[in-house]
């Protein structure tokens, strides 16, 4: 693909996101897959945490703009079964390390972008923790192949999400809005609607994905996804610049805390767990809208993680790092392990002769 197309998809994303907090989302949270699917989990009862309850119409935008676009250019394709339950487990631990950190690698550029020099340290730590996924890429890790599915289960997603919207307008009792807090901050309707879709056809043509940017320059030499995410970053930067809410510092940044070994080991987590799936949460919703089950699950595996975050305690806040999200960080950075070690090719007998031998 030209690498101006990667670039200029980054860059509508990055100043879409600047965009979206000018027009009343959270600070430095113009698009973030990790908040925002925690924030549709709470909507619909799957945690009480009061302040981050919202039907975020981004996520949508994404998953219709990359089913439309996959459908326009007939890369739409029902593929699934590749260890659903496996992947389903590294979501929730991908989200539990974002959650630990306060955002996703999406929100990460863009924290970095506005002047918050803990994104840094959380970038450290994504980037070791693809390098070590990358390790056992390198040894033969492979949750197996996917297979050819009905096209029924290639549209269940976006149908759910067009379900969202739909719930979304009409706003039924038994949603949970929140009234206060990041949930309660949120761009009109139909603007982050669009800047979702627009966002979801940008990383559909060009398959643009934070981890695969890391990845791809140290497996493969390859820098055609880290020019996307480098555009998303210059854009943040030079759009907060304008607004005035650029802010170079470690205190004082939004939703965010400054303990620097778990912003770490969070987005290690993250990174590690976004390896073995084979892409981050944004490439995860990209994925789903072009009709990989597989990526579905994920979806709601992310879900789950972020409901398990919050109806535990696990998840950080501005305040700093619980207790518990620190042991559910460790404990699942040796769960991912254990999937790493486990999904390694099987060495023959012969082979191991063989090997003897020699």
């Amino acid at each position: 693909m030209k690498k101006s197309s990667i670039i200029m998809a980054g860059a509508i994303i990055g100043l879409l996101s600047v965009a979206l907090v000018k027009f009343g989302n959270p600070a430095n949270m113009g698009v973030c897959i990790a908040c925002f699917l925690r924030d549709i989990a709470g909507a619909i009862g799957l945690h009480r945490a009061g302040v981050v309850q919202y039907i975020r119409p981004e996520v949508i935008g994404i998953v219709l703009g990359a089913t439309g676009s996959a459908m326009f250019f007939k890369e739409f394709s029902a593929r699934g079964g590749s260890s659903p339950f496996t992947r389903f487990i590294l979501a929730i631990a991908v989200m539990i390390g974002a959650l630990v950190f306060l955002g996703c690698p999406l929100r990460m550029i863009l924290r970095m972008g506005s002047g918050d020099l803990n994104a840094l340290v959380g970038l450290a730590g994504f980037a070791a923790g693809i390098g070590m996924g990358i390790v056992f890429l390198n040894k033969g890790f492979s949750l197996k192949r996917n297979y050819k599915q009905n096209a029924l289960e290639g549209v269940l997603l976006p149908a759910v999400m067009v379900g969202l919207l739909v719930l979304l307008v009409a706003a039924p009792a038994f949603l949970f809005f929140s009234a206060e807090g990041p949930g309660a901050l949120h761009a009109p309707l139909l603007i982050s609607l669009g800047a979702g879709v627009i966002t979801g056809v940008a990383a559909q043509r060009t398959r643009l994905c934070t981890m695969g940017g890391i990845r791809d320059a140290i497996l493969f030499k390859d820098y055609y996804l880290l020019m996307g995410i480098g555009a998303i970053l210059v854009t943040a930067f030079a759009g907060n610049l304008a607004m005035g809410t650029f802010n170079l510092g470690f205190a004082d940044q939004p939703i965010a805390h400054t303990d620097g070994l778990w912003n770490f080991l969070g987005l290690f987590l993250t990174g590690w767990g976004s390896v073995l799936l084979g892409g981050c949460p944004l490439r995860q919703l990209i994925l789903s809208g072009e009709g990989n089950s597989d990526s579905a699950v994920t979806v709601f595996g992310l879900m789950v993680g972020a409901a398990i975050s919050h109806n535990f305690g696990l998840a950080s806040s501005g305040k700093g790092v619980t207790a518990g999200g620190q042991i559910a960080v460790i404990l699942l950075i040796v769960v991912v392990a254990v999937i790493s070690v486990m999904n390694l090719p099987k060495v023959t007998e012969p082979a191991k002769e063989l090997k003897e031998a020699l």
